[in-house]
């Protein structure tokens, strides 16, 4: 299965995540930052039927979509994250949108439940992606 065809099939926040961060392929620093990593960050909207899996592997990053089964298809021992996040689809949308992405407004929304997080360290790498996104632009 080629590039194109993953595209063609990924849906809801995985679609529109994979719009956000497929610029970083083409970003040398990134390449460089990541290219002994294997890092793998789950982004489950609560009320969606898609989640969307982050793999950054060897300085390359894509987008997986999974179906939203709490059950089995999520779990981490079933996809192998390293870092989960789980909020309401109109977080996500904010956070993507370019709305607040700094440190304090996470802790917020974690602070009143509005997002839910494992693997803290490395969801926290997100914040790192979007600034290699302005720093490209």
């Amino acid at each position: 299965m080629n590039e194109v065809e993953k595209k063609k099939r990924l849906k809801g926040i995985a679609k529109v995540v994979a719009k956000e961060i497929e610029v970083l392929n083409t970003i040398e620093q990134f390449k460089e930052d990541y290219k002994d990593s294997l890092i793998k960050i789950l982004l489950n909207p609560k009320d969606g039927k898609q989640a969307a899996l982050l793999v950054i592997e060897k300085g390359r990053i894509y987008v997986e979509g999974i179906e939203n089964n709490p059950k089995s298809s999520i779990s981490k021992k079933a996809l192998g994250w390293d870092g989960f996040m789980e909020a309401k689809t109109n977080v996500f949308a904010d956070i993507l949108g370019g709305g607040d992405i700094s440190l304090g407004s996470i802790v917020w929304k974690v602070i009143t439940f509005r997002i839910k997080m494992k693997g803290i360290k490395h969801v926290l790498i997100l914040m790192k992606l979007f600034e290699y996104e302005t720093e490209s632009e």
